[in-house]
């Protein structure tokens, strides 16, 4: 606990870091992220007026959020925000945080992309709308014809994303839909071009996980029982493909570590599939193509 008397932003940032050390491996920015939230600067700002006194109303905020950090709330829930693909996207405990290993879904979207001059979209399990609105975002400014289709089974998560979309200039681009996976979706009618997901992969039993994710909504994270490989959602998603995915298509999905092999046997017949590794070599991404 803070003692009673005035402090400076340095030494706030210095008490906070020191709080966070034992669990945070970034004690310092978080500190800084945090204490820029509830003045409203920027961080260069905390440097550049370091010796500045704040206002014990300001500190005692900003000493709770210190607090709520230290039992290992995410920093993006405390500030309500969180950036991905270069946009700042708003993000709630109904919403998965996006991370930013699901940039390299956008990535090969758009590598993909950049060879049509249109493109019906398709985002299941949309969260936040972090994937549907980076690529309807980008496929504007490129020139694209995009149109997408954005999917969600939480009410409270697609409001979210539809106020983000709104956020970035895109909500005419996106249609948002209450559904689970292709549940909303006529393979009568609808095909999709390009088929995106970040599903939940994790096994419910896996103890190696942050402890932060324990207030993220845990159907955004867990998939199967007790035992399982956490493949379920990815299995369910992969057997619909052949319904809803257009030729020439591609399908991008986001899967653990240490599941390629495993997500790789799901492919049905007539399909080729992947596995794409991110910045730090692991596996990350199952890219299907038609034959």
């Amino acid at each position: 606990m803070l003692p009673p008397k005035v402090y400076s932003i340095a030494e706030l940032i210095a008490w906070s870091t020191r709080e966070l050390a034992s669990f945070s491996e970034s004690a310092r920015l978080d500190s800084e992220v945090l204490l820029a939230h509830i003045l409203s600067c920027t961080r260069l700002q905390l440097i550049s007026e370091s010796r500045a006194q704040v206002d014990p109303q300001i500190i005692a905020k900003f000493a709770d959020l210190i607090s709520r950090r230290a039992k290992h709330e995410p920093v993006a829930y405390l500030v309500g925000q969180r950036e991905f693909w270069g946009l700042d996207f708003e993000v709630t405990p109904d919403v998965l945080i996006p991370r930013p290993e699901t940039e390299l879904i956008v990535e090969q979207a758009l590598e993909w992309l950049a060879d049509h001059r249109a493109a019906r979209i398709l985002d299941l399990g949309t969260g936040s709308g972090c994937i549907a609105i980076a690529l309807a975002h980008e496929a504007r400014s490129r020139g694209k014809q995009v149109q997408v289709v954005a999917i969600d089974t939480s009410a409270a998560a697609l409001a979210v994303a539809e106020r983000n979309a709104a956020r970035h200039g895109v909500p005419d681009l996106i249609e948002f839909r209450l559904g689970n996976w292709f549940g909303e979706c006529d393979s009568a009618q609808e095909q999709f071009d390009l088929i995106a997901t970040n599903p939940p992969y994790i096994a419910p039993d896996d103890l190696i996980r942050d402890p932060g994710t324990d207030y993220e909504p845990a159907g955004a994270l867990f998939s199967g029982v007790a035992g399982g490989d956490g493949l379920d959602a990815v299995r369910e998603i992969v057997q619909q493909l052949p319904g809803f995915l257009a030729h020439p298509g591609i399908f991008l999905c986001e899967i653990g570590a240490q599941q390629g092999s495993a997500a790789r046997q799901l492919v049905p017949h007539g399909f080729k599939g992947e596995i794409l590794r991110d910045l730090a070599g692991r596996e990350r991404v199952l890219r299907v193509f038609a034959k």
